[in-house]
């Protein structure tokens, strides 16, 4: 995981208090600890406590004391959020659903002896280990860029700070200035998410500065919702926005942070702000744990359980699963299935067939909402997906509010549905 600015605060004062108050588990009474609050984490951690009714002790492990959802974090961006509105506590997991949170870092896990060391000291046991931890970066993914250079060219990948970071240097480009964006290849968290920040970074823009560009360098010949956005994009922002793809030299680029340039295949471009998102693997504590094969975790479909180790299961981003895309929605579905996998092995209660589902959606402009999802059901080889929708070209102005006010509707209950 990256500590950026607000996550190195917490982990200085998460550490002090996971000293000040040991944990006190119950004799004999199975133990969970998930690791990583996000939307995987904390659904898994509250879906277990809560059905369990007190019958299985559940810790969480999360180093920030206020999460910052990476879904909706774009719309802070184009200005339809506060970041107050996208950030979350955990106090309602503690106090209504009775789950131990710990704000401090896991950072190793000992299989053997079926532990998680935490970087304020101390081990914390377990009998089952839920690795919920996102994504981390590939270092030298794009050259010139890593995470010392993080200030200069923000990923905002992780929300929160990083956020706040992108949205100010928008916020102060020179007129007729140029923002680009270095889009990560396949596989990466949230598939549309780049595309719906450009939408969004083009809205701020075509009211503060319109006469500003947005460059997109991108090593992927496609990407999500594609016919979607270059649509959306056409009628709201026509002439702002330029995309390079891999034939005209994406696949080769490099960045100088300190000069402020893209190099694209020989071709130096100066801009004003350049957001890299970088090549993606899984949150290092599962790298750590032994269980990853390469970027990411392989997982088994019907529970989420790792195929390296029966008793850890992985959500959400860092699991490799089949056909389901790395989204807040797919790692709360995931949750669900693998708290009643998890609760059915420690307890001996009923354990239901294993259903998935995802919807992604993205903001194009004010009310121009557009959507993606599936279906999923287990296979002996993967998650396969049973049936998917999209959003179509040419929609009319209140279909695409109403699947605006749909994703708006979902961000509620999910919320709710993570932190109680």
């Amino acid at each position: 995981m990256i500590i950026d600015r607000r996550g190195f605060l917490g982990t200085g004062i998460a550490a002090g208090a996971s000293l000040a108050a040991p944990l006190v588990l119950a004799q004999d009474t199975p133990r969970v600890v998930v690791v990583g609050g996000g939307a995987g984490g904390a659904t898994a951690a509250r879906y277990i406590a809560k059905d369990s009714e007190g019958a299985v002790d559940v810790t969480l492990i999360e180093p920030t004391r206020t999460y910052y959802t990476c879904f909706f974090s774009n719309l802070y961006l184009g200005g339809f959020k506060t970041i107050d509105e996208i950030g979350h506590t955990y106090g309602t997991l503690a106090s209504d659903y009775g789950v131990n949170v710990v704000h401090d870092w896991a950072v190793g896990v000992d299989r053997d002896a079926k532990t998680v060391a935490l970087a304020g000291g101390g081990n914390v046991p377990y009998d089952k280990l839920i690795l919920s931890p996102g994504i981390d970066f590939i270092e030298d993914s794009v050259p010139g860029w890593d995470l010392t250079a993080q200030n200069a060219m923000p990923h905002a990948y992780k929300a929160g700070s990083q956020t706040e970071l992108l949205r100010a240097q928008i916020a102060a480009m020179p007129e007729g200035g140029t923002f680009a964006m270095i889009a990560p290849p396949n596989p990466y968290r949230c598939p549309p998410g780049p595309y719906e920040r450009v939408s969004m970074v083009a809205w701020m823009l075509s009211r503060s500065n319109p006469s500003a560009k947005i460059l997109i360098v991108d090593p992927k010949e496609k990407f999500s919702k594609q016919a979607l956005f270059e649509e959306g994009w056409q009628k709201h922002y026509g002439g702002m926005i330029e995309r390079i793809g891999p034939d005209f030299g994406a696949a080769n680029i490099s960045v100088d942070p300190a000069a402020m340039t893209v190099d694209i295949d020989g071709a130096v471009e100066n801009v004003d702000v350049c957001n890299v998102i970088s090549a993606q693997k899984a949150g290092r504590i599962a790298e750590a744990a032994g269980v990853t094969d390469g970027d990411w975790v392989p997982v088994n479909p019907a529970d989420m359980s790792s195929k390296a180790d029966p008793d850890i299961y992985v959500l959400g981003d860092s699991s490799a699963q089949g056909d389901m895309p790395k989204s807040g929605f797919s790692a709360n579905s995931q949750a669900k299935v693998c708290a009643n996998a998890v609760r059915g092995a420690l307890t001996g209660s009923s354990v239901f067939p294993a259903r998935y589902s995802n919807t992604c959606w993205s903001l194009i402009a004010e009310n121009d909402g557009v959507k993606v999802g599936a279906t999923y059901e287990p296979t002996e080889e993967k998650i396969a997906s049973v049936d998917s929708f999209v959003s179509q070209t040419g929609e009319d102005a209140a279909l695409r509010q109403a699947t605006y006010e749909e994703s708006e509707g979902w961000y509620a209950g999910i919320t709710a549905d993570m932190f109680g």
